[in-house]
């Protein structure tokens, strides 16, 4: 069985709270669900992690790396358009990345334009809601 870490940035947890017309009214216990639903039905094992903080956000990335797990699945948030970090540890740990966000960052304010995050990646999913989450898990265990 495939194992996957889905791994949600900064203020994913406020779901629901923040900006519905950008990112819907479904919270984060929502997509939680939805997210191991979907690995239900594809026969994977998923965890699910989300934090505020970089440096756990790292900590997580490596952890995968001992854990031996096959893919992971990261909405960065904030931290796609300037942490060399977070890039750096997907690098580090050679495991098939998809960097996902559910609203479209290529219609919204300039910054968002710029991932550091997505060369390290083998997929950038955008702009497709939280559905965008059930397209990395099918594309990742289907690499």
């Amino acid at each position: 069985m495939k194992k996957i870490t889905v791994i949600n940035g900064p203020n994913l947890n406020f779901l629901g709270i923040r900006e519905k017309s950008v990112y819907g009214s479904k919270d984060y216990n929502g997509l939680v669900e939805m997210i191991k639903e979907t690995a239900d039905s594809l026969s994977i094992e998923v965890d699910v992690f989300q934090s505020n903080s970089e440096g756990e956000i790292i900590d997580k990335i490596q952890q995968c790396y001992f854990d031996k797990i096959d893919g992971i699945v990261i909405n960065p948030g904030a931290y796609t358009h300037y942490s060399y970090a977070i890039r750096d540890a997907i690098a580090s740990v050679n495991i098939k990345t998809i960097e996902i966000h559910i609203s479209n960052i290529y219609e919204r304010e300039e910054f968002r334009h710029v991932s550091v995050i997505e060369p390290v990646c083998v997929q950038q999913i955008y702009g497709k809601g939280l559905d965008g989450y059930i397209i990395a898990l099918e594309k990742i265990v289907s690499l």
